[in-house]
């Protein structure tokens, strides 16, 4: 699993409880997962279409910092399939894994469009 992206988790981050909102989580990893999706599939009409249950392990506290993990299933004809585990960052305990987000490229009519991808690309081998 590849770790891209830290948060450090802050008052308006917390839910009644005290601790990290779900749904503040949730946001990041659906940004997190688009941003990775639109560098990989090259098209900046990227959607999320699906994600499979949200196992949530553990929560996070004010002030803990917590990093965002993305690892490639599979790529679709028109998709890209990504797995996540979120984590924090000092203790390394698990704290939400989801099996499968589905992320889908569009073209400029909204419809699936085929990427032609196979394999995971880094932009500095594009650069060459």
């Amino acid at each position: 699993m590849r770790f891209h992206t830290r948060k450090w988790i802050k008052p308006q981050d917390l839910n009644p409880n005290g601790t990290l909102f779900g749904g503040r989580l949730l946001e990041w990893i659906d940004e997190e997962a688009a941003l990775y999706a639109i560098i990989q599939l090259e098209n900046p009409k990227t959607v999320t279409k699906f994600m499979s249950e949200i196992d949530f392990k553990s929560s996070a506290a004010p002030g803990d910092i917590v990093e965002i993990g993305l690892d490639v299933v599979a790529f679709g004809k028109a998709s890209l399939t990504l797995s996540c585990e979120v984590r924090n960052k000092m203790t390394r305990e698990s704290i939400i894994t989801i099996d499968k987000i589905v992320m889908v490229g569009l073209d400029e009519n909204g419809k699936p469009k085929a990427h032609g991808k196979t394999k995971i690309e880094f932009v500095k081998d594009r650069l060459k």
